[in-house]
């Protein structure tokens, strides 16, 4: 298989604004992305992390900023001249073609040699892993099919830059998860510049170099999965990066307290009332001598690899606690609980306490 990229390139977007009549959608977005990156925009719906994408692929009109691909300025450049690939949640495929045809359809509107053309289709499906469904229509082909049909006409044309547009968020989960580690592994395999859209935090976190965690139009914080889940820069980021339960706390120095558990504070020292971002694989039953709180078991979920507990406190919070399957809660029952002495993000409102978690 000889499918091949042409030099990747570095994606560059400089104080980017993107205005919908009166309403302004992206605030002064900057974002370098390096050749070769594969780089997730996450966040929730209306984030403007769509918008960006279309921006980039050039099916959008820029309101004011700067859009580099390879170090060039292609701002007022049209879609079809700016040598990308972009896939799209919906297959956007033509019926009436099969998957080889649909596949050479980019090479055909390049005037590529008919040999050549089918040569480099044929590689494109053999990369996905369709080789023997090309005669194959669209509505004879599954969901995740018709998907790998779309990518393998998006790197036929072998584009500097992938664009990914939430392309997984219409299949079944066991669909997702293989089709999302295969992009992954066709990314590395071609060293191709990608920009995956998304608001599924595990599936940022699992395939991407770096995130960029987008929120009201602005980045909250772009970094590694680790850097994102170990080190929200924001309250935005820690609740909607993995799951947390958001407890009262009193900060004093660089520590908040809670439940008189000294817990370190990310960011720069501060004092007063506050609430802290708690994991649940930080939560664990207290041994001789920890700090402790009393909670009442509320309800108790079996996830296969692992359990969820969720506790109610004394003083009526909700907490949260991952743990191995061999250990069982029954219902109602008091346990003493401690928390690991993990820096923990904060922010400070106040307001009921409750579990927080990534949207799905």
């Amino acid at each position: 298989m000889t499918t091949e990229v042409r030099q990747a390139a570095a994606v560059a977007l400089k104080g980017v604004v993107k205005d919908f009549g009166t309403t302004r959608v992206l605030h002064g977005l900057n974002l370098t992305i390096a050749p070769g990156e594969f780089v997730s925009l996450l966040g929730p719906s209306g984030c403007g992390k769509t918008t960006a994408l279309r921006l980039i692929a050039g099916l959008e009109q820029l309101t004011d900023g700067v859009i580099e691909l390879g170090g060039v300025d292609v701002s007022g450049t049209p879609t079809n001249k700016r040598d990308i690939g972009m896939v799209f949640q919906a297959y956007s495929l033509f019926p009436h073609l099969t998957a080889l045809q649909n596949t050479l359809f980019g090479l055909q509107m390049r005037k590529t040699p008919a040999a050549e053309a089918r040569q480099r289709a044929a590689e494109a499906l053999e990369l996905v892993g369709l080789a023997d469904l090309g005669d194959r229509y669209p509505y004879s082909l599954s969901g995740g099919q018709q998907q790998r049909v779309a990518l393998a006409r998006a790197l036929v044309t072998s584009p500097r830059v992938l664009l990914l547009d939430e392309p997984l968020s219409a299949l079944d989960a066991q669909v997702r998860l293989q089709l999302r580690l295969q992009i992954r592994r066709i990314q590395q395999t071609l060293g191709i510049t990608t920009v995956f859209v998304t608001h599924d935090q595990e599936e940022a976190l699992a395939i991407s170099d770096r995130v960029a965690v987008m929120n009201a139009g602005h980045i909250e914080q772009i970094g590694t999965p680790e850097e994102l889940y170990l080190t929200p820069a924001t309250p935005v980021v820690a609740a909607f990066v993995g799951m947390s339960s958001l407890v009262r706390a009193v900060i004093r120095g660089d520590q908040a307290w809670a439940w008189d558990i000294p817990l370190p504070v990310l960011g720069p020292p501060t004092t007063g009332d506050c609430e802290v971002f708690v994991r649940p694989e930080h939560v664990h039953v207290a041994g001789a001598g920890d700090p402790r709180f009393e909670a009442v078991v509320e309800t108790s979920t079996f996830l296969g690899s692992m359990r969820r507990t969720l506790f109610r406190t004394d003083d009526d919070q909700l907490i949260t606690m991952q743990h191995d399957v061999s250990e069982t809660f029954t219902i109602g029952t008091r346990v003493a609980l401690t928390i690991a002495p993990v820096p923990v993000a904060v922010r400070r409102v106040k307001t009921r306490c409750a579990t927080v978690r990534a949207s799905d």
